[in-house]
């Protein structure tokens, strides 16, 4: 996923650590009945993460402090390649699919809707 210009950081105390991130990512995989070979995170110039042919996910150390929808719309993402390794008709389905269902369940816990913001940098 390619990053779009800086959205507003939250400060470095509101950061998510790395093990809460971890298991979102966890979650997020059993959901989608996926297993990563390893997660990893790196300080990325381009990219807010990304997925091996092999099945390592990168993610950007920045998405750290990126607002939960934000951070769930990558998660899911960089997942969906684990089983769709292209941004073709049926990873788009997919991506919508499980992200409008994340979105129901928010409102159902009334909390802030999802809002799709933008993942590519200029």
């Amino acid at each position: 996923m390619r990053k779009a210009a800086s959205p507003e950081w939250l400060p470095l105390e509101q950061s998510v650590p790395i093990d809460l991130f971890r298991a979102e990512v966890e979650a997020w995989a059993r959901t989608l009945g996926v297993t990563p070979r390893e997660v990893r995170f790196r300080p990325m110039k381009r990219k807010w993460a990304s997925c091996s042919s092999r099945g390592r996910l990168t993610f950007d150390t920045d998405l750290l402090r990126q607002p939960a929808e934000f951070r769930r719309e990558v998660i899911v993402h960089e997942l969906l390649h684990l089983k769709v390794p292209n941004h073709g008709k049926l990873f788009k389905a997919l991506l919508n699919a499980y992200l409008a269902s994340a979105e129901t369940a928010s409102f159902a816990e009334e909390e802030k809707p999802f809002v799709n913001g933008v993942i590519g940098k200029d």
